[in-house]
């Protein structure tokens, strides 16, 4: 493995692992649905920042710097999205107060990358130091996608089981309840150091 690519692999675990809103959203709904209702929400996380972040690094990314205030207005509609999906993470029933809610499926967890506030500055961050005027762009941007799909999922997963663990220690509605405000509070607090960065 070249250090290039290495650096490349290190780059996409630090990013998926690290908290953020969906991982927030991952632990949640495995602790309300289970590991399995979950899997097409974290497919639809690996693949659609996987597309975004290749999408940006051909030349979306372009835009921003022509027009700088675009990331602003993406960080704080997404920020808003972000405290929309708390509140229905913390208001959330849990099971046998009338239905286990619903589960963020592929297409709305793909479609929910471009307004993450965080994807964008990975996107943006993976663009300036991960492209190379050198080498050809195509064989590039097939190294960052395929990278960060195959990172992926196994991050999501760690997500997925600390959320499923702590589901299965939460056995009364009340402790649920409490899992599930936490939950919310720690993907709002998740906002403020790319709102700060902003």
């Amino acid at each position: 493995m070249d250090s290039a690519l290495a650096s490349l692999f290190g780059f996409s675990v630090a990013m998926y692992i690290t908290p953020g809103p969906n991982n927030v959203m991952v632990a949640a709904s495995a602790a309300n649905h289970g590991i399995r209702s979950t899997v097409p929400h974290m497919f639809g996380i690996a693949v659609g920042f996987s597309v975004m972040l290749t999408l940006v690094c051909a030349g979306l990314g372009s835009a921003l710097v022509n027009w700088p205030l675009l990331l602003p207005i993406f960080r704080w509609l997404g920020a808003a999205w972000l405290a929309v999906l708390a509140w229905q993470i913390a208001i959330a029933p849990a099971p046998g107060e009338g239905g286990r809610g619903r589960v963020l499926g592929f297409l709305g967890a793909a479609a929910f990358q471009w307004v993450n506030p965080k994807a964008w500055l990975i996107a943006a961050g993976a663009a300036g130091e991960y492209l190379s005027p050198n080498h050809p762009l195509p064989l590039q941007l097939a190294r960052i996608f395929v990278v960060f799909l195959a990172v992926g999922m196994p991050c999501l997963l760690v997500w997925a089981l600390l959320g499923s663990g702590a589901g299965r220690l939460l056995h009364s509605p009340l402790r649920l309840r409490a899992f599930n405000i936490a939950m919310a509070l720690l993907l709002v607090a998740s906002l403020v150091p790319v709102l700060i960065e902003g």
